[in-house]
């Protein structure tokens, strides 16, 4: 199987200058947004914002996670093109039921006002995730080693940063200005190469919406961690699906929201130093 794909991957950030509180000139990044639309065979789609530094693997993944192609094998090209703002999806057959699907519509938490088409829960059913077991010292450390990426929100802010952990090991890593554009980044990837999801955890700075549940159980992927918040129809979703729930996770605090019996508690969280009653600290 051989997929045509462009390489037309642009920068994440633009250079500007900007007046600081002080009135003084400051030479700095903002975060690029550019606009792409999906065509699949020459019928137009959507647009997404996006960095545009991975177009092609954000557009696979799109397309998975919205169910409008379902093998690997029908699809041709994906082929960008920034002169038009577009990305041309051809597939070596007609899919199947494109109408029905793109006529029912969910607008979602997304940043910039994200959609999912089709029925939302309608495979759901199916899916039920086996957590493996996870050790507190070992979410530490997958934490400590996300700590090197965030490039381009350092840099500039203004995005949201997904990862696919393996282990402590990051398979990926993608920063976009909307983490729905980031989760599909990552399908895409691990559509392309064949990763499985099973025994993977998936990171992200974004906060735990039933949308972002959905795409995480639909690549198989059995622990979601997040340094935001959750939902309660993300938490209701995780335990219909055996997804482990784990957010607000920054530094040595996490907390647990499903899953918790996966959970093998081996390291004391480090408290701060309390000063002594009836002397100043």
């Amino acid at each position: 199987m051989s997929i045509e794909l462009s390489n037309e991957g642009l920068g994440a950030t633009i250079a500007v200058t900007a007046m600081d509180e002080c009135g003084e000139q400051k030479q700095g990044h903002v975060a690029a947004e550019r606009a792409l639309t999906i065509y699949l065979d020459r019928r137009e789609i959507v647009t997404v914002m996006t960095l545009g530094t991975q177009p092609e693997l954000l557009t696979l993944g799109w397309l998975r996670n919205q169910r409008l192609v379902e093998s690997l094998h029908d699809v041709k090209s994906i082929l960008v093109n920034w002169e038009t703002d577009s990305v041309n999806v051809s597939t070596h057959r007609v899919i199947d039921g494109l109408d029905e699907k793109l006529s029912r519509k969910t607008v979602t938490t997304g940043c910039g006002q994200g959609a999912m088409y089709g029925d939302m829960m309608a495979d759901l059913h199916r899916i039920n995730l086996q957590a493996p077991i996870l050790k507190q010292s070992h979410i530490y450390e997958v934490l400590a080693a996300l700590n090197a990426h965030n490039e381009i929100y350092r840099q500039a802010g203004a995005v949201h940063g997904c990862a696919l952990c393996d282990g402590t090991d990051i398979l990926s890593f993608v920063e976009d200005v909307g983490r729905h554009n980031a989760v599909d980044t990552i399908a895409g990837h691990m559509w392309l190469n064949d990763i499985q999801g099973e025994g993977k955890i998936f990171y992200t700075t974004g906060r735990l919406t039933s949308e972002m549940v959905i795409k995480v159980a639909q690549m198989g992927v059995p622990t979601l961690l997040s340094r935001s918040g959750t939902t309660h129809m993300g938490l209701r979703l995780a335990r219909k699906v055996g997804v482990t729930l784990l957010s607000r996770a920054r530094g040595r605090h996490f907390l647990i929201y499903n899953g918790s019996d996966k959970l093998i508690f081996d390291a004391k969280p480090k408290t701060a130093h309390k000063p002594k009653p009836g002397r100043r600290s």
